[in-house]
């Protein structure tokens, strides 16, 4: 069982930053392959950046460049830094955790709660 919750969303200008986090606990030492993904209004949850316990990240091509994905602060906590933010990155962002690699597919064991991110032109 791992518990996952976000923080950090808010509401900000296009062109500024953002940085979220999700803390987890319980199960965390076996499901160390976690994602963040995002889901706008009447669109499906899409998979934007993916991390491992090995360091390594995915990038989705919408946010490849613009966002970074990493455990700076533990490996219990998952940070996504999101740089010169368009009102198209207005969603509710989620992270993920699954015992196995499953990119940016939404093959994720654990879910939390989300996060609402809004971009203002």
């Amino acid at each position: 069982q791992v518990h996952l919750v976000e923080s950090g969303g808010g509401s900000v200008q296009a062109g500024g930053s953002l940085r979220l986090s999700c803390t987890s606990s319980g199960s965390t030492y076996t499901y160390r392959y976690m994602a963040w993904f995002r889901q706008a209004p009447g669109k499906g949850r899409e998979g934007i950046a993916t991390f491992n316990f090995g360091g390594d990240t995915v990038y989705a091509d919408s946010v490849k460049g613009r966002f970074s994905i990493s455990q700076d602060n533990g490996p219990n906590t998952l940070d996504l830094q999101m740089n010169s933010l368009k009102p198209e990155d207005t969603a509710i962002y989620y992270c993920a955790a699954q015992r196995f690699p499953v990119g940016l597919g939404p093959n994720y064991a654990y879910w939390g709660q989300g996060t609402q991110v809004t971009v203002s032109s």
